[in-house]
């Protein structure tokens, strides 16, 4: 469903039409900038005799925004990038891996309380070359995808976390 967009008494054509651009997905209605960003599922089986499937989780260090909550490997698009590009770049910097990035699960839009919006894509990876190394990360580890619900993960990630827990997106 639509926004509706109220027009204040005296309020100037340019003005609409910023206020117009802001809520049609260039930025927030607040004036916040809307980020871009991408995450990778990076998937394995697990190496016990189950077979279960396990995606890497990354949990954030304690000097950073949101600190010591878990999130999934990835970042901001730059300009000039396509989601795939961004996604590359950003599993090279924080684990040092050349992944081969699948497709896209889902897309999320998500406000956070301080009136920040950010659209995430999420991807599949299932190969890459290089051990993961740890760049950027307080910890990471491999999780069984019916345990994601157990980690405290950033908000804008918990409908995410609820499906792949319950098996409806992979």
């Amino acid at each position: 469903m639509g926004r509706i967009l109220r027009l204040n008494a005296g309020e100037t054509d340019t003005r609409v039409k910023e206020r117009i651009r802001r809520l049609d997905g260039h930025g927030n209605a607040n004036g916040k900038p809307l980020r871009l960003v991408v995450a990778a599922l990076i998937l394995r089986k697990s190496v016990s005799d189950d077979g279960v499937t396990e995606v890497l989780v990354c949990q954030r260090r304690p000097d950073q925004p949101m600190s010591l909550k878990w999130e999934f490997p990835g970042g901001k698009i730059e300009a000039g990038e396509t989601a795939e590009q961004a996604l590359s770049r950003e599993l090279d910097e924080e684990l040092g891996i050349a992944a081969v990035i699948g497709p896209r699960i889902t897309q999320i839009r998500h406000r956070y309380r301080n009136g920040g919006t950010i659209d995430l894509q999420f991807f599949v990876v299932r190969d890459f070359t290089g051990e993961i190394d740890n760049r950027i990360f307080n910890e990471i580890c491999w999780a069984p995808l019916s345990a994601l619900p157990t980690y405290d993960f950033l908000a804008a990630d918990l409908g995410l976390i609820r499906d792949l827990s319950e098996g409806k997106l992979l």
